[in-house]
């Protein structure tokens, strides 16, 4: 059984807060560079451009899970909107914790505190993506209330495509 982190606590990222602003950065890179955040370092461009596009994207938030003063996890999330339900849906963008800090309890914490902020903001539903082979990730999904996405059951359950610019 794993060794529960200290107390976690998460908060709202200031993106104006050199301080939060690097954290974001670290952590979002320590993601990319992990085979499930594709296994590359972020490029310079986008470590320029990360902090500052997020501030300036109308409904984008991130939290980050600390314990004590060391911050071990990031969530990502931008504010959508649901038009069959004609209120903001929250999407969860990236879902990172530091791999020391994995089965701790810091996504469980990162995870309900989205959910928290949804609520505040009033958002209809959380989205997000996972890999079909990240067995960890879906594990603690499933657990929270997450599941595949379907309007009517003989119709199949929605896929997330992509098409790169």
């Amino acid at each position: 059984m794993a060794t529960l982190a200290p107390t976690i606590t998460v908060r709202l990222a200031d993106y104006a807060d050199a301080a939060d602003a690097v954290r974001v950065v670290a952590l979002l890179d320590s993601y990319a560079r992990d085979p499930m955040g594709g296994g590359k370092p972020l490029s310079d461009d986008v470590r320029k451009r990360l902090v500052p596009g997020l501030a300036a994207h109308p409904g984008a938030f991130s939290l980050l899970a600390f314990a004590g003063e060391e911050a071990l996890g990031l969530a990502n999330c931008i504010t959508g909107f649901s038009t069959f339900a004609a209120r903001p849906l929250v999407n969860i963008h990236d879902m990172a914790v530091l791999p020391e800090a994995r089965g701790k309890g810091v996504g469980r914490a990162l995870m309900l505190a989205v959910e928290a902020e949804a609520r505040a903001r009033g958002a209809c539903k959380i989205t997000l993506e996972v890999l079909s082979g990240n067995d960890t990730a879906k594990g603690l999904y499933a657990a929270l209330g997450y599941g595949d996405y379907a309007l009517d059951p003989q119709a199949g359950t929605a896929l997330f495509w992509e098409k790169k610019l």
